[in-house]
């Protein structure tokens, strides 16, 4: 495990160095803002089309075979375009094509390596092992985009895209190394008690997926936090430039803050035991009234007592959601109902930003913190109320209404 988790740290810097650079890059081609907003479209679209059909390679295949794959065919399209700008005969077209081809991969990807993680621990310590992962995931995205300007100052942009291939590789020469440990949940076993390969169906996964309540339940507050709250980089960047006559020197400080909660959240979160979807929704209700608080900040000393507590939240709700949705459907069918989720969280990263920037220019960046966290917490509660009603309704067995009537 500690293992694999230097190897994520390295890949997730690898990443974010990309990422950051790839914006720079289609800027500095195109001129175009929106152009850029199109080439990470583009890399997400395939999630929302195919990552049900990525998620059932990842129950039928082997997992580490299938990670390692797949580690080693993304470090081969990062080489691609490192050698296309190096030589500079990189378009927008071949970069569109080429972040199409990336999202595909990733679409096996990502539920390969989220499975493989939590095989490498006994199966009570998955949830800290999510945690940890989360932690991971921060650091790296916080080292990724310091080193990218350095990067890029010291060696060009096509140093970044190289550094990002090689970090793949190391991921995937790691991977042949790892045990699972005693104890923990074995991917093969698991697939045989329940039967042949072939009946592992992407119709199966999205079946199970709408007939199990927490999971729906998971995906109705995860999409209403994510829809009206958790955008903060719009729109606290909006409410620290605008009404709070900030800078850009202001709103980095912001999101220093912001990355800082949520290395705390993901170390808080790793020391969950039994995560459910109660916590999930009463962490996301919390971090709604705490947006709706962040809204009414006076001035900026204010906003950054409140966004520390906001960003600690998030990531503790994230880390908890993630523990359930990976612990609990059964071990055959995590890699499908992963790659549902996959579907559902595109829907949400691409139709949110849209709906939250139409809501901020109805209401401003005040009216849109203050608005979105009430319709979070709001229905969020409605939801536990109209849970609990529905628990407290007195059941009455058939046979007892028959000894009424007689």
């Amino acid at each position: 495990m500690r293992w694999w988790s230097v190897a994520n740290f390295v890949s997730n810097a690898g990443t974010w160095m990309q990422l950051t650079v790839q914006n720079l890059l289609v800027l500095q081609i195109t001129g175009s803002a929106a152009a850029t907003g199109l080439s990470m479209s583009v890399q997400a679209a395939p999630a929302l089309l195919i990552s049900v059909f990525g998620g059932a390679a990842v129950d039928r295949w082997p997992r580490k075979l299938t990670a390692a794959v797949s580690q080693a065919l993304l470090g081969a399209v990062a080489f691609v375009t490192a050698l296309m700008v190096a030589l500079d005969r990189l378009d927008m077209g071949s970069l569109m094509v080429l972040a199409a081809v990336t999202g595909v991969i990733a679409t096996v990807d990502g539920p390969a390596c989220s499975l493989l993680g939590n095989d490498l621990v006994p199966r009570e310590d998955v949830p800290s092992a999510i945690g940890v992962g989360a932690l991971v995931h921060q650091a790296g995205r916080l080292t990724g985009a310091a080193l990218a300007g350095v990067t890029v100052g010291l060696l060009g942009t096509a140093a970044a895209y190289a550094a990002n291939g090689l970090s793949f590789l190391f991921v995937a020469s790691v991977i042949p190394f790892l045990r699972p440990a005693r104890g923990a949940i074995r991917h093969a076993g698991a697939a045989e008690e329940h039967g042949a390969q072939d009946t592992m169906s992407v119709r199966e996964g999205l079946t199970f997926f709408a007939r199990r309540p927490r999971l729906l339940t998971l995906a109705g507050v995860t999409g209403v936090s994510a829809v009206f709250g958790r955008n903060y980089q719009l729109t606290l960047a909006v409410l620290v430039t605008g009404p709070l006559a900030g800078g850009a020197g202001s709103f980095g400080t912001v999101s220093t803050v912001l990355a800082v909660g949520g290395i705390v959240g993901a170390v808080l979160g790793a020391r969950l035991r039994r995560p459910s979807v109660r916590v999930v929704g009463a962490l996301a209700a919390a971090g709604g009234l705490l947006q709706v608080v962040a809204g009414l900040s006076p001035s900026l000393a204010v906003l950054l007592v409140m966004v520390l507590p906001m960003a600690v939240v998030e990531s503790v709700s994230d880390t908890a959601g993630t523990a359930v949705l990976q612990t609990d459907p059964p071990a055959h069918m995590r890699g499908r109902v992963l790659g549902v989720w996959g579907s559902i969280g595109t829907v949400w990263g691409l139709g949110g930003p849209p709906a939250l920037g139409l809501l901020m220019e109805l209401a401003g960046a005040r009216g849109a913190l203050i608005a979105g966290g009430l319709i979070i917490a709001g229905t969020i509660g409605a939801g536990h109320l109209l849970r609990e009603r529905r628990a407290a309704v007195p059941r009455v067995s058939p046979v007892a209404n028959l000894e009424t009537a007689a």
